[in-house]
């Protein structure tokens, strides 16, 4: 492997919170030295004079699953990009697939309780695909509550995945909204038992739906102390809208009670998914204070324009990824309201990345830059860069040490419980992993939009894993493939 010099940068490490102008040297993927002055005979030297230098991010949530989705993510400065929120049946295949084809950055995968429940209870085949997931979320069948042997037979498949490398279990609960909680509870349990974490996507809130059979908030807290397991709250923002400061408060409450409850959010008032899902039939969707026109599907840009028309696209491609207008990002007090889930104290940015669909339905290329006509949520290209202009530029509330603790130190932590390899991670010690992100300060920002959401990310001009550049001078690299998988290992 080669020798790195990064020259003169302003280095970060939210480890210690370490804030000083020096040299980085990396050696076979490592941090070999920091300091002033450094010499390596034979290093590739590369100037970072008035560039911020820090641990690359780590998006807890990702689905892009592809090489095109995860170069917009190494141009928004991530290095590691996990499926963990739905996750991947069976995960033995998701990683095989990703070895064979490939990846720029690092990814790893969730056990996923959603494909588990279907594979269970409406006998569909999971073939470690994502698109193929966003299908069946139409389908009531899984939804329904499990008899006691379907549950022994997905809290199995569960387990089974777990031993076989998976990160901990993803919970999209908020797709089976009406589920007995006492199945909740049993996959937390199992979870708790075999050391690793959950990340929910919560079933509806109170304010959203009084006759819930639990808040969802309230259910992941509940859980959280009951069983002393890790729970991780995925996307605040878009599961409690409006509702953000009371459900942070559930949060806080957990925590001071001792529970190990993380949260995170994303810097969008839209989000996205598939529009079969339980909480986007027509009669759901003015508990979510939505209409048919706040949803727009992203393969053709299309805005959905009555019921009729949303009830005959539910029920012919249940699988189409649509965006969802849960805030208004044109009102500084929804603003204001996302500014507060990314403020919260220890809230770590997650993106929610979705693929990157052309209109024949391929979601994968090699080309750089991509293809036209490509479509995705915004999201997937800008997420960082928009957290970073928004909470350092435009509010004030981060300085740079807290820009790449949220995004680098403390995604990695989460994931210390299941998988040692994220010890090297998020931080720039000695012996650290080289993943590795270069900032401009003066010049980093987001680009994409709900229009073009495959617009890459600037400012981020030099990008390492494992001390390989796949970001080099602001662009990609093309032929560098260094991603390599984090799996689980049972303690």
């Amino acid at each position: 492997m080669s020798t790195v010099l990064l020259r003169g940068g302003r280095v970060i490490d939210p480890a210690t919170g370490a804030d000083q102008i020096a040299d980085v040297l990396i050696r076979d993927g490592k941090i070999a030295a920091i300091g002033k002055d450094l010499v390596a005979e034979g290093a590739d030297v590369v100037d970072v004079a008035g560039k911020i230098v820090g641990p690359g991010f780590i998006d807890l949530h990702s689905h892009v699953n592809s090489i095109a989705g995860q170069r917009l993510q190494a141009m928004d400065g991530v290095t590691t990009a996990l499926e963990l929120e739905a996750g991947l049946l069976p995960v033995e295949l998701a990683y095989q697939n990703a070895a064979n084809e490939g990846r720029p950055i690092n990814f790893g995968f969730s056990a996923s309780w959603g494909m588990a429940r279907a594979a269970v209870l409406s006998g569909w085949e999971p073939k470690a695909d994502f698109a193929a997931g966003l299908s069946v979320l139409g389908d009531p069948a899984w939804q329904k509550d499990s008899s006691s042997t379907q549950l022994n037979d997905w809290l199995g498949l569960l387990e089974r995945e777990i031993s076989d490398g998976a990160l901990g279990i993803g919970i999209l609960q908020g797709y089976a909204p009406r589920t007995d909680p006492r199945e909740y509870r049993a996959v937390n349990k199992l979870a708790a038992t075999m050391g690793v974490p959950t990340f929910t996507h919560v079933r509806e809130i109170v304010e959203s739906d009084p006759s819930t059979p639990i808040d969802g908030t309230e259910e992941a807290a509940q859980v959280a102390m009951e069983f002393g397991g890790q729970v991780h709250h995925c996307h605040v923002n878009s599961t409690s809208r409006r509702h953000i400061d009371r459900t942070l408060g559930v949060i806080d409450r957990a925590r001071a009670g001792g529970a190990t409850m993380t949260v995170e959010t994303y810097p969008y008032g839209a989000g996205s998914t598939g529009i079969g899902a339980a909480f986007l039939a027509p009669e759901r969707l003015p508990a979510w204070d939505l209409k048919p026109s706040n949803l727009v599907i992203v393969s053709t840009g299309e805005r959905i324009r009555d019921e009729a028309h949303l009830r005959h696209v539910r029920e012919t491609d249940p699988g189409a990824t649509c965006i969802v207008e849960y805030l208004d990002d044109s009102s500084e007090r929804d603003r204001e309201l996302l500014a507060r889930s990314l403020a919260y104290p220890d809230s770590i940015v997650a993106s929610d990345a979705m693929p990157v669909t052309w209109p024949n339905g391929s979601i994968e290329t090699r080309e750089w830059p991509l293809p036209p006509g490509g479509m995705t949520h915004p999201r997937t290209a800008g997420t960082f860069a928009r957290s970073i202009r928004m909470m350092v530029r435009e509010y004030g509330v981060w300085d740079w040490v807290e820009v790449y603790r949220r995004c680098s130190y403390l995604p990695a932590r989460v994931m210390d419980s299941t998988t040692p390899a994220f010890e090297a991670k998020g931080h720039l010690g000695i012996g650290a992993d080289a993943d590795i992100t270069v900032i401009d300060p003066t010049r980093v920002t987001d680009q994409a939009n709900y229009v073009d959401g495959t617009k890459p990310s600037i400012g981020f001009d030099e990008v390492l894993v494992a001390g390989q550049f796949v970001v080099r001078g602001g662009d990609i690299v093309i032929d560098a493939y260094p991603g390599k998988g984090l799996r689980g290992h049972l303690r």
